[in-house]
């Protein structure tokens, strides 16, 4: 699907979802529970937590954790520091996302790391699941984003919505599942120098795309993504054209955007397994199935490569051979 570079796009989503002034941090670690209370705030501890996500986070440390510690639902969140919100097991530590907001918004300084571990982010209506705007990395673990709302805004319904100048998106067993819009969506801008790694995620039933790489925003530098031992699956629109499992795009004189799928599964699209559009971009795929998508994979000559070790088949048309590329 063709992205048109939209510079403010990514400001304006937050504008819309993230308007959350922090107060003065308290403590190295907070906690949270289904049956807390804001008021205990400053001091959210293990045995006066507070009720929501926002609370904790204000009176919080840089640098340090809020924990969950049962099942419940606990409001968007800003983050504007160094951070991590973990959920190790304790039932579901959810968020509802609606009216164009956004579930997790991150401006972070840009030396922030942030982590999110064992959330649920769920749509009821348009909006973003997260989105990373700025800060140095971010980690999501064990975590489900689901049924985000578009209604036609190509920048909504989008589970992970990754746009910063330069930084790294770490995604470890994670489900991104319904959404109207994109899975995973890449969309940096300035002289990119973005680097991303997905590793058992699965990306299922989005209705644009489970995962795109847009290098042609940005005015230069890198773009690099490798998805490992994933699945895309269902994506795309039924008899659209557009949408695919594994994209990316950029052009000459953007961002060089490369993608390297490694052992993993793009299957029963209804458009594209993979697919390049336009130039500035290299993917390369090992010891993975491209099965039973409309289209097998597309693009420029010499944009996708194989090592020779992948299962193309029962694809409705493209999927000939990829120029080859050597096992060293």
């Amino acid at each position: 699907m063709k992205m048109h570079p939209l510079p403010f796009a990514g400001a304006l989503i937050l504008a819309a979802g993230l308007g959350v002034a922090p107060v003065h941090a308290q403590q190295a670690r907070s906690f949270v529970s289904g049956l807390g209370n804001d008021a205990n705030a400053p001091n959210c501890t293990r045995t006066a937590p507070c009720r929501t996500f926002q609370a904790a986070h204000d009176n919080t440390l840089a640098n340090g954790e809020i924990t969950v510690l049962d099942p419940g639902s606990y409001g968007a969140v800003t983050i504007t520091k160094d951070i991590s919100i973990i959920n190790d097991g304790v039932g579901e530590a959810g968020l509802l996302v609606s009216g164009g907001h956004v579930g997790i918004g991150v401006a972070a300084p840009a030396d922030a790391a942030v982590t999110l571990r064992g959330l649920t982010i769920k749509g009821i209506d348009t909006g973003n699941g997260i989105v990373f705007a700025q800060g140095a990395a971010l980690n999501v673990e064990n975590c489900t984003i689901r049924n985000l709302s578009s209604s036609g805004n190509v920048f909504l319904g989008t589970g992970i919505f990754f746009t910063p100048t330069s930084g790294a998106l770490q995604v470890t067993n994670t489900m991104i599942t319904d959404n109207t819009g994109i899975g995973i969506l890449l969309f940096p801008s300035g002289t990119a120098d973005v680097t991303v790694v997905l590793d058992h995620v699965g990306l299922y039933h989005n209705g644009a795309a489970g995962l795109l790489a847009v290098g042609d925003n940005a005015s230069g530098g890198t773009v690099a993504v490798t998805v490992n031992e994933s699945v895309a699956s269902n994506n795309g629109a039924l008899g659209s054209g557009n949408g695919v499992g594994f994209g990316a795009q950029s052009a000459s004189g953007k961002a060089l955007t490369t993608l390297f799928v490694n052992r993993s599964v793009t299957a029963n699209n209804p458009a594209n397994g993979i697919s390049v559009i336009g130039g500035g971009v290299l993917v390369s795929v090992n010891e993975s199935a491209i099965f039973n998508n409309a289209s097998g994979w597309v693009g420029p000559a010499n944009s996708i490569f194989s090592y020779g070790n992948n299962v193309v088949q029962s694809n409705g048309a493209n999927q000939g051979p990829m120029p080859h590329l050597f096992l060293q």
